[in-house]
């Protein structure tokens, strides 16, 4: 999959991408959102003040693709016997969980969303390629988007800073297809960011 991000005039960024592209793209999303969850918004008449201040989870997801996306704010217990200080890191990690998890949930979903929007946007016709065109508040939110996106699926396949087997799987391996996206994911996060540097 070639497509890459390039400048566009004006500010912001361009990727030509195909049907299938699009589809790709979009199915991650979705599922991105589908995996965060569709979060406890405040109902309509809800005191807008109190929602400000809801209350999340205090404990870290048990799925690890989740927990890479929710990370503990502070380094967690070490080997060994508990110390006291990791009861009170612990207990920050808890706090701060609580009080930010809700809002940075809904973050992500908002990028992801903001992602599915945009490629619904377009039409491409038949092998012809359409050309999408994304504002600056856009790419941050697609930048967010494609993180976490590479950050699940490098969970789920367990990609190590140092680990090439993955590059090099034959065809025939069944995670083939989603080291493929990873690595293509990459190629939009990195071009992305190039667009946006001065």
């Amino acid at each position: 999959m070639p497509g890459h991000f390039e400048p566009a005039p004006g500010g912001g960024a361009t990727v030509a991408l195909d049907e299938v592209e699009i589809s790709i793209l979009r199915s991650l999303a979705v599922q991105l959102m589908e995996l965060i969850g569709p979060g406890d918004e405040p109902a309509e008449d809800a005191d807008p003040l109190a929602a400000l201040f809801a209350e999340g989870p205090s404990e870290a997801p048990s799925d690890p693709a989740l927990a890479r996306l929710f990370p503990d704010a502070y380094a967690g217990p070490g080997a060994g016997e508990e110390s006291e200080r990791d009861e009170e890191l612990r207990t920050a990690s808890s706090d701060f969980r609580r009080f930010t998890e809700l809002d940075l949930r809904s973050r992500k979903r908002a990028d992801a969303h903001r992602v599915v929007q945009a490629l619904d946007s377009l039409t491409p016709s038949g092998e012809d390629e359409a050309v999408l065109k994304l504002t600056v508040e856009d790419c941050r939110c697609w930048l967010g988007a494609l993180n976490d996106l590479r950050l699940t699926i490098g969970t789920r396949l367990d990609v190590a800073d140092d680990d090439e087997t993955l590059y090099r799987l034959p065809d025939d391996d069944p995670r083939k297809p989603m080291v493929m996206a990873y690595l293509w994911l990459g190629v939009l996060q990195e071009t992305l960011v190039e667009t946006l540097m001065p």
